[in-house]
């Protein structure tokens, strides 16, 4: 339960987590070029990590039946 474990809903967890770690890869440089780009355009891999760290786990699935 979202709530009992963070004391908030779980949809301003899921909101909040990606946001702080996407300012986080700017102030660290990580997503940061001249220009206007898209978060698409940056290396995912230290945004992932984070948000992992943070409680939002991920995982990839290939070849998945898209189906179920």
């Amino acid at each position: 339960d979202a709530y009992n474990e963070t004391g908030m809903q779980g949809v301003s967890y899921t909101t909040g987590v990606p946001a702080m770690a996407g300012a986080m890869m700017f102030f660290k440089g990580l997503w940061k070029k001249p220009g206007v780009w898209n978060v698409e355009d940056f290396n995912p891999d230290p945004f992932l990590e984070v948000i992992g760290k943070q409680g939002l786990p991920w995982h990839e699935e290939f070849d998945g039946d898209l189906e179920l």
